[in-house]
């Protein structure tokens, strides 16, 4: 699948389609501005790195959102620098503290779908047709053997064999990288 293609259909992984329900981004874009004030555009660039890349927030929900917390009272716009600000005032940190369970919530759900972001990585889509194939090869095993332990056995056998190969391939990756980084700095 082109990678372009697979971002535009929301990518891979849970929860893979729409991200806030009603009023949640309000209350995502205030816990930011009460955990420091931002411009609209430094909002946006906090949002997308809380969720992991795996929501990119666009102007055309942000800044009337914005405009709206500022509407009502939650947030205060301060003109600096030339920019926008937006401060919480003291009604926005009350309802900050609130609604602390549902941006608990927010942010827990950004944590999970962050893990899927990688996904998105135009290098990731090179192996996500053959680790389906594998997946459903597993699947199918299990299936055809009408849940034969042996068979669930061993399919999880292989299954957690391949993790942990991969696993291990990541982490020697990793220390490669290190090692190829340290040497440059030098």
């Amino acid at each position: 699948m082109n990678p372009r293609r697979f971002a535009e259909l929301g990518g891979f992984g849970p929860g893979s389609g729409r991200f806030f329900g009603p009023g949640e981004l309000r209350w995502a874009l205030m816990a930011l501005i009460a955990e420091s004030p931002g411009h609209g555009y430094e909002l946006m660039s906090r949002l997308e790195q809380r969720c992991g890349g795996s929501y990119r927030p666009s102007a055309g929900a942000v800044y009337p959102t914005l405009q709206q917390l500022d509407d009502e009272g939650l947030a205060i716009l301060e003109i600096e620098g030339g920019r926008k600000v937006f401060h919480i005032s003291p009604a926005g940190r009350t309802e900050v503290d609130e609604h602390g369970t549902e941006i608990a919530a927010i942010w827990a759900r950004a944590d999970q779908r962050g893990e899927w972001g990688m996904f998105r990585d135009p290098d990731a889509t090179e192996i996500i047709a053959p680790a389906m194939r594998l997946f459903k090869a597993a699947i199918s095993a299990i299936a055809h053997s009408h849940g034969d332990p042996a068979v669930i056995d061993e399919v999880r056998a292989i299954l957690t064999a391949t993790t942990h190969k991969l696993q291990q391939l990541k982490m020697d990756a990793k220390r490669q990288h290190r090692r190829r980084r340290s040497r440059h700095s030098e």
